[in-house]
Parts: structure tokens; sequence; C-alpha cells
């Protein structure tokens, strides 16, 4: 009888590959790698005393995610804050979202209101920063900020539209990350307690304008030189 080849990725090659990524992609996020550093395989397959074919699959899915670029005969490297493709993702996001907001502001339930203010709480009450995580927002605001400004949005009713919602979120967080730390003087606080009252007075106008602000205000703190 001819046995058929099995060609799927061992379990232990899958789990070095996920400590990998998970080193990589956390490292990138708190700024241990500059932007435009290069990632190179071989020192990293060093580092973590993996194969560089396990690296090699952890680089793929950080590329996959937007926080590294795959370049052309020149490996891997950390996007640079010039890259064209965060003011792309700006400009996809202040015209997707505000229109989002506006159909959650005007569909959204008692439910929603409630879940807006507990998600606001959550994250005025969360730390942006804690020592052992350096000097970029911690996990846990940034999970907390993730989970506001979703809420905010889901009253809409739309799947599809949230959707693309959270994949423009993605995308942009590494952005998000450098523009707060370029601009530690930028009052985050603010700007998130006018959505909340917006949303809540069901104001959709007016929480379409300080949404809009908002992302704009993100984009502009990569080019303007660091306070």
């Amino acid at each position: 009888m001819t046995q058929t080849a099995h060609t799927s990725t061992s379990p232990g090659k899958q789990m070095l590959s996920e400590q990998v990524y998970a080193h990589l992609r956390d490292a990138i996020m708190r700024g241990e790698y500059a932007p435009g550093h290069a990632l190179k395989p071989q020192d990293l397959a060093k580092e973590q005393g993996v194969s560089l074919a396990v690296v090699r699959e952890a680089l793929v899915r950080v590329v996959g995610e937007g926080l590294a670029d795959r370049l052309p005969n020149r490996g891997f490297a950390v996007p640079a804050f010039s890259d064209r493709r965060w003011q792309e993702i700006t400009e996809a996001r202040i015209t997707i979202e505000p229109v989002v907001l506006r159909m959650s502001v005007e569909r959204g339930d008692v439910d929603w209101e409630a879940r807006v203010r507990a998600a606001h709480h959550r994250l005025a009450r969360t730390p942006a920063y804690v020592p052992e995580e350096g000097e970029y927002y911690s996990s846990a605001w940034s999970e907390a900020h993730r989970v506001f400004h979703r809420t905010l949005l889901e009253g809409c009713g739309n799947p599809v539209l949230l959707e693309t919602v959270d994949r423009l979120w993605t995308a942009s967080e590494l952005a998000r990350r450098w523009s707060a730390h370029r601009n530690p003087d930028r009052d985050g606080v603010d700007e998130h307690r006018r959505l909340e009252e917006a949303a809540l007075a069901r104001d959709a106008e007016t929480a379409a304008e300080v949404l809009a602000q908002h992302l704009t205000q993100t984009a502009a703190g990569l080019t303007a030189p660091p306070a």
C-alpha cells in the first residue's frame, strides 16, 4: 500500500513559530525595533534558538498584519514613519468610520448605550503606560482602546462594515503607537470623552466630526517632528 506524504507543519514547529511570531509582534509594538529596522532571519533564528524556516514563517505572519514589510531582494524590515500606507489607511478610516458612527448613533439601542458607557469607563480607568511594558501603550490600554472604538460603531448593526473597520484597525495599530510616542502631550482622554458624550447625546453629526478629527490627529502625529 502506498502511503500518502504528510506536508502539514508539525505541532512542534507550529508552536515554535507561534512563539517567535508573538515575540516579534510584541517587540515591534513596544518599539524595540525602530521604524525601518531590518529584521534579519539569520539573526532572529540565532537569537531565538530556532530554525530559519520557523523564523520565516513567523515573519510572513507579521508582514500579513502590516507590522513589517517584505522587501524585494532585501529581506524583511519594520515599516518606516514615512511609509505612504499610514496616510492611505487614515484616509480609508476617515472615509468609512464617521459614516458608520453616524449609523450607530442613529440605530443603537439602550443596550448599545450601556456598552459604550462601560467601554469608555474601562478605557478611562486603564493606565496607558506601565513601566514593565516600556514607553509605548500598554497591552491592557490598547485592548480597552480597541473595544471602546469598536463598541461605538457596533450600533450600526452591519457586520460587513464592522469587518472592514476591524481590518483597518489592525493595520493602523503600529502607526497609532508611534504617533502617541512622538506626541506625548496630545489629550486623547478629552478626545475619547467627547466621542462618548456626542454618541450618547445622539448627536450623530458632532460624533462623526470628533471622530474624523481624532483620526486626523493620529496621522498628523507621524509627520510632525517629535515633541
